[in-house]
C-alpha cells in the first residue's frame, strides 16, 4: 500500500504528464489515501482533466476537488452566448435525437436535462459541451428513458455476453430491478469483467450497473 507522501508524489507526476493541465497551479494534499486538489484553473475542461488525472493514479481512495475555474478576459462569455453554442454543438451531434437534450446556463454553468435512450448518448452530450469557451461547470441531469421490459433487458445482456465469445457466459448471472442491472457470478480476468459491464451498459434504458462479479483464477 502506498504511503500518503508516495501517493502525492505520483499524483504530482501524473498532473505534470497531462498536457492539458497547468500542474504548477494545482495543489495536492493527501491524508489516509484521500486526495484534495486545490488552486485555480483556466477552464472547466482543465478542471475535468485534472480530476481524471488524479483518478488514474493507483491508491486513491477518494477525491475532493476544490479547484476554482478562473476565466481570463478573453474566455468570459455571456450565458446566452454559451447557451447558443451548446445548442449548436448538440444539434450537430450525430449521437443525439433532435431537441432531446434541454439546456440551462447560469453563471457559465451548464445543466443538461431531457431524456435519451442510451448511456452513450448522455456521455456524448456532456463531452460535447465540456470544452466550450466560457463554461465553468457541467451538470448532467439527463434521464435515461427505458424502452424495454425487464425480461427483454436481461435477454439482451445475456445475448451480448455470448456474442462476445464468452466461453463461460453461463457463469455470469444478470439480475434486473427496474432500471438497475446487477451482474454476479465469476470471471477469469479484468478484461472479461470490463466486457460484461460494457454489455450491461449497452442495453437501452439501463440507469445503473452494479458489479458483484468475482475474479477467479
Amino acid at each position: 500500500m502506498k504511503t500518503d507522501s508516495k501517493l502525492r508524489e505520483d499524483i504530482d507526476a501524473e498532473l505534470k504528464w497531462e498536457p492539458s493541465v497547468h500542474s504548477t497551479q494545482i495543489g495536492v494534499a493527501v491524508k489516509d489515501g484521500i486526495v484534495t486538489l486545490t488552486g485555480e484553473v483556466g477552464s472547466y475542461a482543465e478542471k475535468w482533466s485534472a480530476e481524471r488525472a488524479a483518478q488514474r493514479v493507483a491508491g486513491v481512495k477518494a477525491l475532493a476537488v476544490e479547484l476554482t475555474v478562473n476565466l481570463s478576459g478573453s474566455g468570459k462569455r455571456s450565458d446566452s452566448d454559451i447557451a447558443r453554442s451548446v445548442k449548436n454543438v448538440l444539434d450537430w451531434s450525430a449521437y443525439l435525437p433532435q431537441d432531446s437534450v434541454k439546456i440551462m446556463v447560469e453563471a457559465g454553468r451548464i445543466t443538461l436535462g431531457g431524456e435519451v435512450e442510451w448511456q452513450y448518448q448522455k456521455q456524448a452530450a456532456v463531452q460535447a459541451v465540456r470544452s466550450l469557451l466560457g463554461v465553468t461547470g457541467v451538470v448532467d441531469s439527463i434521464v435515461l428513458k427505458p424502452k424495454l421490459t425487464a425480461s427483454s433487458v436481461k435477454d439482451h445482456i445475456e445475448a451480448a455476453l455470448r456474442r462476445g465469445a464468452y466461453a463461460e457466459a453461463d457463469a455470469i448471472s444478470v439480475g434486473v430491478q427496474g432500471n438497475e442491472i446487477t451482474l454476479s457470478g465469476t470471471v477469469h480476468n479484468w478484461a472479461e469483467r470490463d466486457r460484461a459491464t460494457h454489455a450491461a451498459w449497452g442495453s437501452p434504458g439501463v440507469r445503473n450497473v452494479v458489479d458483484k462479479m468475482t475474479l477467479v483464477a
